[in-house]
C-alpha cells in the first residue's frame, strides 16, 4: 500500500514520529488493519526501549518503545525476529493509534476499541472489529 502514513507525537503535531509510503498493512481476523512502518521511516531517536514484551503466537516477541525521556508508557511494539510468513516485518514499528496522532492517505486514524490491540480505523475500514465488550473471543 502506496499510501503516506504519518504519525505524531499525541497533542502535538509538530513532533513527527514516522512518516512513511512504504509501511505494511497488515490484516488480522475481526481486527482493523495494522501499520507497520519501515526501520528508516521512523525517528528513532524520539524513542526509546520501554519495559515489557509481549509474545503474539503468529508474530513471536514484541518489543515495546515509549517516547524519549517520557513516562514510560508504551506508544509502539517491533518483532526484532518475526516467525514464518511474517519476516518482513523485521524492525518495522507499530504504533498504538490511541496513543498517538496517526493519519493515513491524510484521513485520520480511530483507535480500535479495546485497549490490547493497536489496529488503526480509517474511514476505509468496514466493521464489525473486535475490541469492544463482549467481543474478545471472536
Amino acid at each position: 500500500d502506496e499510501r503516506l502514513v504519518v504519525v505524531t507525537v499525541a497533542g502535538d503535531a509538530t513532533q513527527t514520529l514516522a512518516r512513511s509510503t512504504a509501511a505494511q498493512r497488515l490484516c488480522e481476523t475481526a481486527s482493523p488493519p495494522t501499520w507497520y512502518l519501515p526501520p528508516a521511516d521512523v525517528q528513532w531517536g524520539a524513542l526509546e526501549k520501554v519495559p515489557g514484551s509481549s509474545f503474539c503466537e503468529w508474530k513471536g516477541s514484541a518489543t515495546y518503545y515509549g517516547l524519549k525521556g517520557g513516562d514510560g508508557e508504551a506508544i509502539a511494539w517491533a518483532y526484532a525476529q518475526p516467525m514464518g510468513p511474517y519476516t518482513a516485518l523485521k524492525g518495522h514499528l507499530a504504533f498504538y493509534p490511541s496513543k498517538v496522532a496517526a493519519t493515513v492517505g491524510g484521513e485520520p486514524v480511530l483507535p480500535k476499541p479495546g485497549g490490547f490491540y493497536g489496529g488503526w480505523l480509517t474511514p476505509d475500514v468496514a466493521g464489525p472489529v473486535k475490541g469492544g465488550p463482549g467481543t474478545s473471543w471472536w
